[in-house]
């Protein structure tokens, strides 16, 4: 049973005490309610909500409440992957500092890592036996 219903019943419930009926009196609500006067809970929540909701949007001090309401999602679908960086990373002065042995890195292109010193040896060894060749 939802919180509205739940607030409904025992709102009649006490409706019926203060009148002095029961259910076995088989008296309709809205009998009870003319006798009563009392506002129903479910109206006066829904009142209370939207003059909330209200407030929150008059507010001016830059919280996050109006800029939600008034958000509006992007429209279409993204790609598909990784998005597109553009821009460089370079090593910050502590990480200079600190020897770190990091590369500086186009975004968007492939990164290769710095080849050892043998195996660089072994490319040029390669590359110059491709030359005689030739």
């Amino acid at each position: 049973m939802g919180l509205m219903r739940r607030l409904r019943v025992t709102q009649r419930a006490m409706e019926r005490a203060m009148i002095g009926v029961s259910l076995r009196d088989r008296i309709r609500n809205v009998e009870i309610r003319r006798r009563t006067r009392v506002t129903d809970i479910a109206q006066r929540v829904a009142k209370l909500k939207w003059q909330w909701a209200g407030h929150i949007v008059r507010r001016k001090d830059g919280r996050w409440g109006p800029k939600v309401l008034e958000w509006q999602p992007r429209t279409g679908k993204r790609s598909v992957g990784d998005p597109q960086r553009g821009g460089q990373t370079t090593l910050g002065a502590s990480q200079v500092a600190a020897g770190s042995k990091r590369h500086t890195v186009e975004f968007g292109t492939p990164y290769k890592r710095p080849m050892s010193s043998s195996g660089r040896l072994s490319v040029d060894m390669m590359m110059m036996t491709m030359m005689n060749f030739c």
